[in-house]
């Protein structure tokens, strides 16, 4: 079997992964990043918002790579724009063809070396270190052996091969439901605004005090339609959308959201399919679920074209390259992040990423749990709930990490994962910097944390 030699290896290219590799090799760490599918980008490549880098006061929370993604995105011409739904937090809207070709342009002039079509197959492990991972693709099997390994695989793929603690699933009902993110060309804004602005009744809007300040549903839906830009959530249980999954023009769902990815195309993407899976990790049932997903996307589409005023001529533009899982196996780390953590908007000392969206669980058919951070701000998460107990070298990110199941529902968001990825790649550089074994616990939190102020993580001075 080949062997191919690294400081560090990330398995998961998403949102996460991509972060924590970039991260890894600008700090001087030779890095391989492996990726199961034919890009790299995961839910950023879906048109979905990048939510959980604004708070609801519209203060930024994460940066360093995430800016410069954007960076390259605004210098190709992409669409980027800040939105709020005037419902519970802000959001950042981009167009995800050209971030496509931002990724790549990030990742690969850092020197990332990538695998596409590679999946991690096993690990040799030694200890409590895992000595290298073994991948598989179309020229058979490769050992990458690395100091640090990093978990960004979503689903903690790394970790239980090594033989890492899962927490165990909470009794308040399945894992969150799996979805399929789609987009239409051709809307036209004037209509719909004008449709929201005079229908309020439909919205879901202020939920978050910090965003209501007072005014009325209808005062939100006029900011909306002062915003110019269709972000927009029209909720399940309300005089519209209720009647219409009633009657069975529209499959059951919490919502209908919509949010812009290109002026020129005149697109939105929108989020609301949904199948309820007691087992996303299940190769089985997750590709069942695909046929329930794209009927749900042909049935939405479709509604919206006879009903939503702006979609007369509108089409299908765009799905989502792979389906959305929103929920499967978190770790147990040195530190469990909890509800009243997110919900308190805590700050701590060993803070390396900040998380600020609302406690989002979505449930099967038209249930969805949301509770706003407190006052609109953010939270710190900290670097033990990166590093997975009984593991000496692998930290994880993104929507794996060592947290209880309200706390993830916030935490999982793209802007999280990213922040939560830029703190496990420096820590994994610092780590193989520092000494021989690259013992990351090693590595002092007012170091790593000074690190990602100077490249641009935000850790500081927001709400």
């Amino acid at each position: 079997m080949d062997t191919r030699k690294y400081d560090v290896v990330v398995v998961g290219g998403g949102s996460a992964g991509i972060a924590a590799a970039v991260a890894a090799a600008r700090n001087g760490a030779k890095t391989c990043l492996v990726e199961a599918g034919p890009m790299i980008g995961g839910e950023l490549l879906t048109g979905m918002t990048i939510d959980g880098a604004l708070n609801a006061r519209g203060e930024w929370v994460v940066g360093g790579v995430v800016n410069d993604l954007l960076k390259e995105c605004r210098e190709m011409g992409g669409f980027i724009e800040r939105l709020n739904d005037f419902r519970l937090i802000q959001y950042v809207a981009y167009d995800p063809e050209i971030l496509k070709i931002a990724i790549a342009q990030v990742v690969y002039d850092c020197g990332v070396d990538v695998l596409l079509y590679t999946f991690a197959d096993d690990v040799v492990k030694s200890g409590d270190r895992i000595e290298g991972v073994v991948v598989r693709n179309k020229n058979g099997r490769t050992l990458l052996s690395a100091k640090i390994f990093i978990d960004c695989s979503g689903d903690a793929d790394l970790c239980l091969m090594g033989g890492a603690q899962m927490l165990p699933h909470d009794d308040d009902g399945p894992p969150q439901p799996v979805s399929m993110m789609f987009r239409m060309a051709g809307v036209e804004n004037q209509p719909l605004l004008s449709f929201v602005r005079d229908h309020p009744e439909y919205l879901a809007v202020g939920e978050s005090e910090t965003i209501r300040a007072g005014r009325t549903d209808a005062q939100l839906a006029q900011a909306i339609y002062d915003q110019g830009q269709p972000c927009i959530f029209l909720k399940g249980d309300g005089p519209f959308l209720a009647p219409a999954i009633e009657r069975g023009e529209l499959h059951r769902t919490a919502l209908i959201m919509m949010q812009p990815t290109s002026a020129a195309r005149k697109e939105v993407c929108i989020n609301t399919t949904r199948v309820s899976l007691s087992d996303p990790t299940r190769p089985e049932a997750l590709s069942a679920a695909l046929r329930s997903l794209v009927g749900q996307v042909r049935q939405c589409a479709s509604f919206l074209q006879k009903n939503v005023p702006g979609f007369e001529n509108a089409s299908l533009s765009g799905l989502a390259p792979r389906v959305g899982i929103r929920e499967t196996r978190r770790i147990v780390g040195d530190y469990v992040l909890t509800r009243d953590d997110v919900f308190e908007a805590r700050k701590r000392d060993d803070g390396v990423a900040k998380g600020c969206h609302h406690i989002d669980i979505h449930q099967d058919g038209t249930g969805q749990i949301r509770i706003p951070v407190r006052d609109g701000g953010s939270y710190d998460i900290p670097i033990g709930s990166l590093l997975p107990k009984g593991l000496a070298n692998v930290a994880v990110a993104g929507r794996c990490l060592s947290a209880d199941r309200a706390a993830h529902g916030s935490a999982r968001v793209m802007g999280g994962c990213m922040a939560m990825g830029q703190a496990a790649g420096t820590l994994a550089a610092l780590a193989v910097n520092q000494n021989h074994r690259a013992e990351m616990r090693a590595v002092g939190i007012m170091r790593l944390r000074g690190v990602l102020r100077d490249q641009g993580a935000v850790l500081d001075g927001v709400a």
